[in-house]
């Protein structure tokens, strides 16, 4: 006489790849939750037991994990609340061979099995571990066919010169594939070419353009959503001003196709504005990695009352003398007095806040902060020594090559505000540590001080 049947808990999984026609009456949802369930009614006699809640994923890719249900399912599992996972085809777990293989291992830790309606699978034997694989092997086989043949239609596609979806550029809509051009829009695009020509200034023309209220596409999705134009940015700008889909071309992999579209501006004017581009990005190229580390002591740790980021700038006089200028974001971003306080001169607020980290190097609370921690760390080290090292430090700064400079601000400060009355600084506790171990003995810190001193 056996004994009695133990209860096998049991999740029915659904997912499909779409969401099409999933608000019908009956959907594929629908019928492979049906089947699931009338599977676990077949084995009542096996104790086999239906979960109240439902695990459907509607409109989600099998090729990876990122699904809710899913996870909710694995987080039961894990929970102790499922011993049986049951589900239509194996496909509608997954895709993945790799992911499938997680998954059994979490199955086994738990002492969870597999079963699947329409393929005779059961992960409780080997032999039905053997064909889960083989199925699987399939499924991610097709998986990756069917996107080798999506990507070499698009690929084909563009190297006809046809649209193959994405956010249509400024100037065109989009019919069957085919960018048509807009007549308002194709205005504002001719404009911009037009203008960067003339002055030779991405600044110039976005500053420009935002005074007149002109602002980037306007345009709603295919599901309704409507995606409301903005300002127009140097880094929006200069997007435009590179795209050859203004001279009737199609951009694919860095290969270049010629389109089925209609141009908006001329091939004299595109060779024009890149010939400018080219001009600029040479300049650009012609500054080391070196001399941008350094020259801006306060590069990355400027910021203004409400938050905004200030970043370096230069402007040259025809004499060849060069500035250096702290501009906030706003400025960057839309050109010049667009924010309420603009540019910066770097000089002026580097010297302030050098002083004021001389004034800290000579403080007799950062000495003390200094001195606690070289106490605690290190010995063979007074603290007269420490008072001494921190006062040449603070004497010797102007002799510092820039690069050491820029890396002792960075160790100290953690971020410097502009105020209406000042400025504030924000120190770094850990820097001051970090200092205390440079200015131990036979350290590189300590070396040098003493040969200042020598």
């Amino acid at each position: 006489m056996s004994g009695p049947i133990t209860p096998k808990r049991c999740a029915v999984y659904t997912r499909v790849s779409t969401d099409e026609r999933l608000d019908q009456s009956f959907n594929s949802i629908d019928a492979q939750r049906e089947a699931g369930q009338a599977f676990v009614a077949s084995q009542r006699a096996e104790g086999w037991v239906l979960v109240p809640d439902a695990y459907d994923d509607g409109g989600f890719s099998g090729g990876n994990i990122e699904r809710p249900a899913l996870k909710r399912l694995l987080a039961d599992i894990q929970a102790g609340k499922v011993d049986v996972i049951v589900v239509y085809k194996i496909d509608r777990l997954t895709r993945s061979l790799s992911d499938f293989a997680k998954m059994v291992d979490v199955f086994d830790q738990h002492g969870v099995s597999f079963s699947a309606v329409t393929q005779q699978i059961n992960s409780a034997t080997s032999m039905g571990r053997l064909m889960l694989n083989v199925l699987l092997s399939f499924a991610q086989f097709e998986r990756e066919v069917t996107g080798e043949r999506i990507r070499d239609k698009i690929s084909a596609s563009k190297k006809k010169g046809m649209w193959m979806g994405g956010f249509p550029p400024l100037g065109y809509h989009v019919k069957d594939h085919l960018l048509i051009i807009n007549e308002a829009e194709a205005v504002t695009v001719q404009r911009i070419f037009q203008r960067f020509v003339e002055c030779r200034s991405s600044t110039a023309v976005s500053r420009e353009l935002a005074l007149d209220g002109v602002t980037t596409k306007a345009w709603t999705t295919l599901g309704g959503n409507v995606r409301a134009g903005a300002p127009m940015n140097k880094q929006y700008l200069y997007k435009v001003l590179r795209n050859p889909v203004y001279v009737g071309e199609i951009c694919h992999k860095g290969a270049v196709h010629a389109g089925q579209h209609e141009p908006i501006i001329s091939r004299k004017l595109w060779d024009q504005v890149q010939a400018i581009l080219a001009e600029d990005a040479k300049a650009r190229m012609g500054a080391t990695q070196t001399s941008r580390k350094t020259d801006a002591l306060l590069r990355g740790l400027l910021y203004g009352a409400g938050g905004e980021k200030y970043y370096v700038t230069f402007s040259q006089k025809p004499s060849g003398k060069r500035y250096r200028y702290y501009v906030p974001q706003t400025d960057r971003k839309f050109g010049y007095r667009t924010s309420a306080t603009g540019a910066i001169p770097a000089d002026q607020i580097e010297e302030v806040v050098v002083n004021m980290v001389i004034d800290a190097l000579q403080s007799p609370e950062s000495v003390q902060t200094v001195w606690n921690h070289v106490r605690s760390e290190y010995t063979g080290i007074d603290e007269p020594t420490v008072v001494l090292a921190m006062r040449r430090l603070a004497d010797i700064w102007k002799q510092l090559f820039p690069v050491e400079q820029v890396r002792i601000i960075n160790l100290l400060i953690e971020r410097v505000t502009l105020l209406s009355d000042g400025i504030d600084i924000a120190w770094r506790d850990v820097g001051w540590k970090e200092l205390a171990g440079e200015l131990a003995p036979e350290s590189i810190g300590g070396e040098m001080l003493d040969l200042e001193a020598a």
